[in-house]
């Protein structure tokens, strides 16, 4: 499995290695893989060549197909995204979380909701905060990296799940959370922005860490808004509370958007219907009127 890409270089671990070959190779790859375009990622599973256990090299000749792809950050074959979203420094951001939230669930793989710093709100602000994103369709984790709160838990779940991706806005503490489950990591942790509340840039590459047996997690490089999802028919999906809604009560119309159409099955009380609509007419390139004169 390549587990991180440094320059031209890979770095690959080997699943079973030859008894005199150590288990972890910097690798090149074979020409006719770039003749053919055959693209090589962090998470694929390859087929090395010409092992050189003195200097621990080998050229990779070969890449298994893959059971998923992720293209930002590019991560082959993961089955779990865990998005990290501070509860405070940098503040809670309704908006920006929903749009990584929107961006992982784009995805189709299993969406994990992890709250770090916890240890900087109380217990009632927390409480609210959680019961919050369980009407967004969530059951969000709550840890810190001071006190140690939720780390075995959030061991546990990573390790069910073969390659997890982390991810989440800059100096949420996604590094301290890498470096509370492995110790032995010393990833390096940045601080956050007093004026803006946005965190330095510490990771710079994507590279998988192993948790367990078995099960590895990808850090990857912050970023601070993604994108919306460009398929406005399939945004529906992509909310879990209006998915939920939509599997109970099924709308009668099959290309219907869930705004203000006649016969339309949706309900609008829950509180992220406004960020639906804003994202539909955002889609659709709709122009809402501007407040005041």
């Amino acid at each position: 499995m390549v587990v991180a890409l440094q320059a031209n270089y890979l770095e690959v671990e080997l699943t079973d290695p030859p008894a005199d070959a150590p288990s972890r190779l910097l690798c090149t790859r074979r020409t006719r893989l770039n003749h053919r375009g055959a693209a090589v990622y962090v998470g694929d599973r390859v087929r090395v060549e010409a092992i050189d256990p003195d200097h621990a090299r080998a050229v990779v000749a070969g890449v298994e197909p893959r059971s998923s792809f992720l293209s930002r950050p590019p991560v082959a074959n993961a089955s779990c995204v865990l998005v990290a979203v501070a509860v405070e420094q940098p503040a809670f951001d309704a908006d920006q979380v929903s749009r990584f939230l929107l961006t992982a669930e784009q995805t189709r793989l299993q969406v994990r909701l992890v709250l770090t710093k916890c240890d900087l709100l109380n217990s009632g602000a927390l409480s609210r905060l959680q019961t919050r994103l369980q009407g967004w369709g969530y059951d969000p984790l709550l840890v810190s990296s001071q006190t140690g709160l939720g780390f075995e838990e959030l061991r546990m779940q990573l390790a069910t799940v073969p390659i997890s991706v982390l991810c989440g806005p800059s100096g949420v503490g996604k590094s301290s959370l890498l470096n509370g489950l492995l110790p032995g990591l010393a990833l390096r942790v940045g601080a956050v922005s007093g004026r803006l509340q946005r965190g330095r840039h510490t990771t710079r590459h994507v590279e998988l860490h192993a948790v367990a047996p078995g099960a590895r997690v990808a850090d990857t490089p912050g970023f601070n808004r993604p994108e919306l999802p460009q398929d406005v028919s399939n945004l529906e999906v992509l909310f879990p509370e209006l998915r939920h809604q939509l599997e109970r009560h099924p709308c009668r119309f099959r290309d219907c958007l869930h705004r203000d159409e006649p016969g339309c099955g949706v309900t609008r009380d829950w509180e992220r219907y406004p960020m639906y609509r804003r994202a539909v007419d955002e889609l659709l390139g709709v122009s809402r009127p501007s407040r005041g004169g």
